[in-house]
């Protein structure tokens, strides 16, 4: 039993609702008796996360589960150790060797809107904090602004394929995620319409006018902001590097499946490879809410798990053929990690299988994918009961369900970025952490997905340690 300070400390800083409840005894509900220096393992340059919002189903997918109900075209296969339906993402299957998967995540909350926000900002939404707090990828900008060289004109952080993608929160506008849609064509807006003349004189008057105003200006920060975003704009404009970035022929279209996600995965292998500033790339998914008829083509699972099944698999490919910008490959400095907000049931009442709408309704028990960036490919960590329904063995140093904030902890420690780090800038004055409490060891990054811990130069074995809670 965890005490009443314990409690209202982490599980009460905005609890929301019920829809908590059922998580919260498999969470850490406890102060830790000690603090922890960061673990940093500082293997990636870049990080592509992969945001599968409506919740993939992990028992059909990435934890797959056999039985009555599993389509004869989903073809089960043991892949290096792996069972995977290797019908449904039949690309991929050849590529398991380059991933990682965590099948020991649980989520705090089955709400599509409250999870698809947690996951992006590492704590719970509906907390003070929460309402200001920024996605990961503004984080990650803001702590390379600083290694960024003249010549780097992209926004560090940018989103692609629509989707909900959380902004800067409380930072500056200039670390706002930069959000498109992928084109062959790629941006129009690169241009003026009335030709560059015509741009370079009106935006020259822009600045003999204002540019007092919006530097450091007397009306406020939004205003600095502004002055922010208008710069970073300016500089991607006529500029031939980054207008190639964002364009991608015919071939490279139908090789990544001819979609919205493929064309995004062509998007960010572009933006790794021109290393030209943009340090975070968030590509949105959707289309796995699937209630009801979860089998039925084309649509169901099948529509997004082929799309993304082309994508990724694609992106890897790409990514490990290509030099990277401190030797070896471009993917074995670019972490990837995709994730859904929550998973889907395994049973209706006490049978094992579909909901009567032939379907999946949400569940906590589900999984992140990892791949590059210094990951161990064909690596499983953790394991889940025979029906998915819930973790046998959390498979990693702490001894407990992965939650969130430890793959928020687990992607900051990839980068490099002290993810116990505390800033004292936020409006509340209190002192805005990357991942709250971590710096007590209340989440922790799962290193096992890991050899190596980099630092100075220096390789030495990853020893984690396990965190001792003290309850009540």
């Amino acid at each position: 039993m965890f005490g009443r300070r314990s409690f209202f400390k982490i599980a009460g800083t905005g609890v929301a609702g019920f829809y908590l409840a059922g998580a919260l005894p498999e969470r850490i509900l406890a102060e830790t008796t000690q603090s922890y220096e960061p673990t940093l393992v500082g293997t990636a340059r870049t990080c592509i996360f992969i945001h599968m919002q409506g919740a993939p189903s992990h028992v059909d997918t990435f934890d797959l589960k056999v039985g009555p109900w599993t389509p004869a075209d989903f073809t089960p296969e043991t892949i290096n150790g792996i069972l995977f339906p290797k019908g449904l993402m039949p690309t991929l299957a050849s590529h398991l060797d380059k991933i990682a998967i965590v099948r020991s995540l649980r989520a705090p909350a089955l709400v599509h809107s409250l999870q698809q926000v947690w996951t992006q900002i590492a704590r719970n939404p509906s907390a003070a904090l929460g309402k200001i707090a920024p996605n990961l990828g503004s984080v990650a900008a803001i702590e390379f602004e600083s290694q960024r060289a003249s010549s780097q004109k992209l926004p560090g952080f940018i989103s692609l394929n629509g989707g909900s993608t959380v902004g800067s929160g409380y930072f500056n506008a200039r670390y706002t995620p930069f959000v498109i849609t992928a084109a062959a064509g790629g941006l129009a807006n690169l241009v003026n319409s009335d030709g560059q003349a015509n741009f370079e004189r009106r935006y020259q008057m822009l600045q003999d006018l204002d540019s007092s105003l919006r530097a450091n200006s007397p009306l406020g920060e939004d205003v600095v902001d502004m002055d922010g975003f208008y710069q970073q704009s300016r500089a991607m404009m006529y500029n031939p590097q980054i207008d190639a970035v964002f364009r991608f022929t015919t071939e490279e279209q139908q090789r990544f499946g001819n979609t919205g996600f493929g064309n995004s995965c062509i998007v960010a292998r572009n933006l790794v490879r021109a290393n030209l500033g943009t340090r975070f790339i968030q590509i949105n998914i959707g289309g796995w809410d699937n209630h009801q008829n979860i089998y039925v083509r084309p649509g169901g699972i099948y529509g997004p798990a082929t799309q993304f099944d082309r994508g990724l698999a694609n992106l890897l490919n790409d990514l490990s053929s290509l030099p990277g910008v401190n030797g070896g490959s471009l993917l074995d400095e670019t972490l990837i990690v995709a994730m859904g907000e929550f998973g889907r049931t395994v049973r209706t009442g006490n049978q094992v299988g579909l909901n009567p709408a032939q379907g999946r309704d949400h569940f906590f028990q589900h999984f992140t994918v990892f791949a590059g960036g210094g990951v161990v490919g064909g690596r499983v960590i953790g394991s889940t009961t025979s029906d998915g329904g819930t973790v046998s063995d959390p498979g990693w140093s702490q001894a407990r369900p992965v939650a969130n904030e430890d793959i928020a902890a687990t992607i900051y420690s990839a980068l490099g970025i002290d993810y116990t780090k505390k800033r004292y800038d936020d409006p509340f004055g209190r002192g805005f952490e990357y991942v709250p409490f971590a710096s007590q060891g209340a989440w922790y990054p799962v290193v096992e997905l890991f050899d190596i811990v980099k630092r100075d130069g220096d390789e030495r074995p990853i020893v984690p340690p396990r965190g001792k809670l003290r309850r009540g």
